[in-house]
Formats: C-alpha cells, structure tokens, sequence
C-alpha cells in the first residue's frame, strides 16, 4: 500500500488464538454475525473465496429495510493466519495483519478512505465493526 496516500489504521486486541481470530474472520457462518457497526443494521448475506484473485462480498442492511448496500472485492494477497490484503470494487486498498500474541492476537486493519465520507467517521465505522468482531470472537 503506498503510505504516501492518506491510509486510515483500526486495531484490536482479541483475547484468542490466531487460529481462531483467522477463523472467525473468514468463514461466512461468522462473518454474517459481526460484520456490522452498528445494533440497527446487519449482514444477512457473506460469501468468500479466501485466494488470491478471489473475490468476497458482505450484503450489508439497515433492519429496517431502509438502505442496504454490498461490500465485496477481490483479493491480492493471503497468508494464512498472518496476513490479508484486497482491492475494493472501487480500487481502494485494504490491508489486514494478525500478530498473535501469547494469549490473544492483534489484528490490525490499513485501509484507503473513500472520498465521500470524513476520514474520522470512516475510522470510527471500521473500528465499529472491529470492536463488533472481536466481541463475537471473544464470546465463542
């Protein structure tokens, strides 16, 4: 990822064993119960196809019915365990590392704003959904 751009970085402790963090991370079963930043929305659908040059979406909704919208791309690079990086359907590109740790792994995320939205709110939309993860991985 070229670092001179403006990159925006989320992290977590999650208090569990890298192999279980990677699990929870890429299986859909899971994806579809933390992959959401807020109590209000959801995501009824995930499919992945955890290679490089595959691809993965998330159909993430309101409850409501009110807006919904798919979150997919394809991926570069996979290490299990250690390392993912991807390029949104609009180019942007995401970075994701596991460091496991003596009882609990770090994960950290690396992405590229959109230009949309401001860079704190879509630091504080990522972080949402990574608090959201490590609850459901530290739950199980």
């Amino acid at each position: 990822m070229d670092k001179n751009n403006s990159v925006i970085t989320v992290e977590a402790i999650v208090h569990a064993p890298v192999e279980k963090v990677w699990e929870y991370w890429i299986e859909p079963d899971h994806i579809t119960k933390w992959n959401t930043a807020s109590d209000d929305w959801h995501t009824p659908l995930a499919e992945n196809d955890l290679r490089a040059g595959g691809k993965f979406v998330s159909r993430m909704e309101a409850k409501d019915g009110s807006f919904g919208f798919d979150f997919g791309g394809v991926y570069d690079e996979v290490r299990a365990h250690e390392f993912i990086s991807y390029k949104l359907e609009d180019g942007r590109k995401v970075e994701i590392t596991f460091i496991p740790l003596e009882n609990y792994t770090k994960v950290v995320e690396v992405f590229e704003p959109e230009t949309t939205n401001p860079n704190e709110m879509q630091q504080e939309g990522w972080q949402a959904i990574l608090n959201n993860f490590k609850k459901h991985a530290e739950q199980q």
